[in-house]
């Protein structure tokens, strides 16, 4: 048994890529004026979940959240199909709630939104009956909640960086986190703004070439209150995101262009200048009454939330001129404001009632019940038309157990939804106003999970999961208007009669030591979503259609290795004393996908990532990451023709002033490898290029000022890290209770 212990032990590679020694996270302890402070995992595997601490780690929060996202282990994120994790599409939640968007739209969110402000992201890659079925394949939730103390705390972040091009462009962020509490409530106040200038060269086939001047800027601030009433508690927050940005293009190509002398369309090449403008505003308020007992493990929550969101588009044209080819002849037409003016309006609330307690069963259990219901309404309006009015209401209900029994952990539950789904739709025709109802779903389904995990030995597990799950399409798919650029050629729209997706998701994973894993997967899923970009005549058509059924397997793999195994022996390795913070080591991770569908022949991809630490002199910190996906593969409807991820990161990091100051520098891109090229697969239509790259490569400088305080106990409390929704974590933002 020593043996097989000692091999696990350098194939788990117990000692690393994490930031505290044991492996049981505890609660800050203050004892006469002593703090005891925990710090964090850098990542750790769960049976359910992978959780990635953001707050500790320079080399992901120095720029925005969808920099940082992109740079996680087994993720992938594009513009063309949304993201996914371990060959699984993820639901985005904010603080335990879904943001309910999808594809530019999040992105454009989610770049507005500073990654130091993050504390943590779980991915939920086994969602429990608890969880809203509507979570699809996987979640996503991005935490960030800190704890509120009995004393002033006060922490800075602030990150500059730059890129330089075809001309140098500069993107701020800054944040300023407030805590304390008193007697009678905790409050905390987190609020920033950013502004980002960036490039953005696109190529559609033949047809259309595009170089983008954005600027964008963004303001958030979340706040919160929390009362203690006796045991219980009762928690008040409201967020609120704005995002302003402004795109010019210049572009070229080939399209049908109007001749108002012969008053028809003929084939030209033209140049043409467009400036389009993006005002997006998110509201959010929740209200979370917790209930406790004398048995801790005992709990009831009520949870009330209320969403808003409001986006509005406009594209203006200055110039469009060009030749015709059939004769040569040049045109210039002098350009037209609001080509494009639309808008959208989300509402979203909900009421949700959760309640556990421990029982007696075989070794140990715990059941967990309770039940959702949520409206929400969905209205888009182009040029003064409401086109779209989408109204969706959910009742939902869920019972799971969880039982011991010697090495076994089981876990079995349902969950019961009813949807009623309906809307309107609206178009202009020829100056008629042409209305249709869409297409309806209402129905109740059943959505079983089941999993058992079995302890090989002391923290080595196999485990076992199945779920069924639904997703339903999101408001930007759902949305018929355009909120991206618009060319002579391009048509974009959304689908509002997408019915929703049903995933079957199965998956066996072998873990060690929370870090080290093995894994694989399949999810099966009918009337997938999907995006669609084909090619007639001289238009682009850019939408989303449902896939009547596929599958996507995936294998993954991750494995962390000290450097030390390559010069001590295994027995000196296991009797050292490690703070992993301070070692030198690198976590690989493997990971491969196939997309099987109907009619299509596509072809598995690999990804790749290897992150290594290494300790300089002087107490510097070196982090590289490096990230692959290999190409001619198939994406969905894409063949990807160059790899999505080809990129290289540095991070240099330093604290100072008894670590209340850390101080980075940082690379990204240093190759300048990061481009997506992808060949259409349309199941009608004809096939396109694609081609789009960002500014990627930029590098920078980000700070983290913890600022002091008279106060010698105001350590900043520590937050748990592998916390989840069922356990309570004192602070005064929830992750999703």
């Amino acid at each position: 048994m020593k043996k097989i212990i000692l091999t696990v032990s350098l194939l788990g590679s117990v000692f690393v890529y994490s930031q505290e020694k044991e492996n049981t996270p505890s609660k800050e302890k203050q004892i006469e004026g002593v703090v005891i402070t925990k710090t964090k995992k850098a990542v750790e595997q769960k049976a359910d979940r992978t959780i990635f601490d953001f707050s500790e780690q320079p080399q992901l929060n120095n720029g925005n959240v969808l920099e940082g996202i992109k740079k996680l282990p087994g993720l992938v994120s594009t513009d063309i199909a949304g993201m996914m994790y371990q060959g699984k599409m993820l639901d985005v939640y904010l603080n335990g709630r879904p943001l309910n968007i999808t594809s530019n739209e999040l992105n454009s969110f989610l770049e507005g939104m500073p990654a130091n402000s993050v504390d943590r992201i779980e991915v939920i890659t086994q969602p429990g009956a608890e969880y809203p079925a509507t979570s699809g394949g996987a979640i996503m939730n991005i935490i960030t909640n800190k704890n509120a103390n009995k004393y002033l705390t006060a922490t800075y972040s602030g990150n500059y960086s730059f890129s330089n091009y075809e001309k140098f462009r500069s993107r701020t962020t800054n944040s300023l986190n407030l805590n304390a509490r008193n007697k009678l409530f905790g409050w905390q106040l987190n609020f920033g703004q950013n502004y980002r200038e960036s490039m953005m060269n696109t190529m559609q086939d033949v047809l259309l070439n595009s170089n983008t001047d954005r600027i964008g800027r963004g303001y958030f601030a979340k706040s919160g209150l929390t009362f203690d009433l006796g045991d219980d508690r009762l928690l008040l927050n409201y967020d609120i995101y704005h995002n302003n940005n402004d795109n010019y293009t210049a572009s070229n190509g080939l399209a049908e262009i109007f001749d108002k002398d012969k008053d028809l369309y003929r084939e030209a090449n033209f140049n043409a200048f467009d400036a389009a403008r993006t005002n997006n505003l998110r509201q959010e308020a929740v209200i979370t009454y917790q209930k406790r007992f004398s048995d801790k493990s005992q709990k009831l929550d009520f949870q009330f939330g209320y969403t808003k969101s409001d986006s509005k588009f406009a594209q203006d044209n200055f110039f469009q001129e060009g030749n015709f080819t059939d004769d040569g002849q040049f045109f210039r037409n002098p350009g037209a404001n609001d080509i494009l003016n639309n808008k959208s309006d989300m509402r979203v609330a909900n009421f949700k009632v959760d309640y556990s307690q421990p029982i007696n069963i075989l070794d140990g259990g715990k059941v967990s019940a309770g039940g959702l219901y949520e409206r929400q309404d969905f209205e888009t309006e182009s040029k003064g038309l409401k086109n779209l009015e989408y109204q969706r209401q959910t009742a939902s209900t869920y019972l799971e157990f969880q039982a011991k029994l010697k090495k076994f952990d089981f876990t079995l539950g349902a969950r019961a939804e009813n949807y009623d789904i309906s809307g309107i739709a609206r178009k202009d025709s020829a100056g008629t106003i042409v209305q249709k109802d869409l297409t309806t779903f209402n129905k109740f389904k059943l959505f079983p999970n089941a999993s058992v995990q079995y302890s090989l030995m002391n923290q080595v597990y196999i485990a076992a999961n199945y779920n069924k799950k639904i997703s339903l399409p999101s408001i930007s798919a759902l949305n018929p208007n355009n909120v991206t650029f618009s060319g002579p050629n391009t048509q974009v729209n959304g689908n509002p009669n997408l019915q929703p997706t049903i995933f079957d998701n199965y998956e066996l994973k072998i873990s060690a030591f929370d870090y080290a894993f093995i894994g694989y997967s399949v999810s099966s899923a009918k009337d997938q979503v999907a995006q669609i970009i084909m090619k007639d005549g001289k238009n682009l058509y850019n939408q989303q259609v449902n896939i009547s059924s596929m599958k996507i397997h995936n294998f993954n793999v991750g494995l962390p290795v000290p450097f030390m195994i390559f010069r001590k022996p295994i027995s000196e390795i296991m009797k050292f004393d490690f703070n992993p913070d301070k070692i030198n080591f690198m976590y690989l991770y493997a990971g491969y996908q196939k997309h099987e569908i109907e009619n299509l022949s596509n072809k598995g991809f690999w990804i790749f990532n290897v992150m290594a630490q290494l300790i300089l002199p002087k107490g510097i910190k070196m982090t590289a990451n490096y990230s692959y996906l290999t190409p001619k593969a198939g994406y969905f409807y894409f063949t990807a023709e160059k790899p999505f991820n080809n990129n290289v990161d540095i991070t240099l990091t330093k604290k100072f002033l008894d670590n209340k100051l850390t101080l980075s520098i940082f690379a990204n891109d240093i190759f300048n490898g990061q481009v997506m090229q992808v060949r259409s697969n349309p199941p009608s239509g004809d096939a396109v290029v694609l081609r789009s790259k960002y500014d990627s490569r930029n590098f920078g400088l980000s700070i983290n000022y913890k600022i002091p305080t008279k106060n010698k106990l105001a350590k900043e409390d520590a937050n748990i890290l592998n916390s989840t929704k069922k356990e309570d974590t004192g602070g005064v933002m929830q992750p999703g209770q």
